[in-house]
């Protein structure tokens, strides 16, 4: 039920061939496409090429990630970004909640993003699409707690055809017991994680040099047992030639847990 990936924004400085050329030549499955570089809300004919360009790899359109942030930006903001995933044949559309910490979120804030979330996840429903939380440090979804009081709020702003969901990724400089924790938290919720291996702070490393903390959530994700996308992000120098191996680690780490599952 894990699917591999790479998110594009990992070779940024890379054309939407070559991107698709380093996944394939990996052995990954799918690929996140960024909104920042290779497919700009909007741009239809960008996102028609990447989606061709996938597809003729053999691959899967895993999501697309965009920077939209609900409650600061305009609603009418996220009419590009829908159309983008739609060209692009997305299943999923990453967003942000807002730009406040949850720490220093007045009540205010905490309820413009979740209604203008609650907006972005029904018109998105009608295509098909999903709509998943970044957790990231300086949003809402900074810490699993006030993740959860996001998605509920989400889901209590009105009746609607979809539901929010959320990414996890590892936060910077919280220790293994501590992140899987929180993954363990918000478990229910996750369709998709960021992987990659920062320690101490922002440091990169390579994805083996923690291989307990991500053999366990991937552990944790197969005992869910729904689909969830495992995308490859952040490494050392955003060196292209190092996806493949990186890709190798994470198969690895995938099958470990298959067979201790087994």
């Amino acid at each position: 039920m894990i699917t591999t990936g790479l998110c594009s924004v990992t070779l940024r400085a890379l054309a939407v061939d070559d991107v698709v050329a380093v996944a394939a030549g990996a052995g990954l499955e799918g690929i996140e496409w960024g909104a920042d570089v290779h497919v700009p809300p909007g741009d239809r004919g960008a996102a028609r090429a990447a989606r061709e360009a996938t597809a003729a790899a053999g691959l899967r359109v895993a999501s697309y990630g965009s920077y939209y942030r609900a409650g600061r930006d305009d609603p009418a903001d996220f009419a590009p970004v829908l159309s983008s995933a739609r060209e692009l044949a997305a299943p999923r559309i990453r967003i942000w909640a807002g730009d406040v910490a949850s720490a220093g979120a007045a009540p205010a804030e905490r309820a413009a993003v979740a209604v203008a979330a609650r907006d972005a996840v029904d018109r998105a429903a009608a295509e098909g699409i999903e709509v998943a939380f970044e957790f990231h440090g300086g949003t809402l979804t900074d810490e699993v707690q006030s993740a959860l009081g996001l998605l509920k709020a989400v889901a209590q702003a009105r009746p609607g055809p979809g539901r929010a969901h959320s990414y996890w990724q590892p936060p910077e400089d919280l220790p293994d017991p501590d992140a899987l924790a929180g993954l363990q938290g918000l478990l229910e919720h996750v369709s998709a994680v960021h992987v990659f291996s920062w320690w101490p702070g922002s440091t990169r490393r390579r994805l083996a040099e923690r291989p307990g903390l991500w053999r366990t959530a991937f552990g944790c994700l197969a005992l869910r047992g729904a689909p969830v996308d495992a995308l490859l992000e952040f490494i050392p120098d955003d060196d292209p030639a190092l996806i493949a191996e990186e890709a190798r680690t994470l198969v690895q780490l995938l099958e470990d847990v298959r067979r201790d599952q087994a």
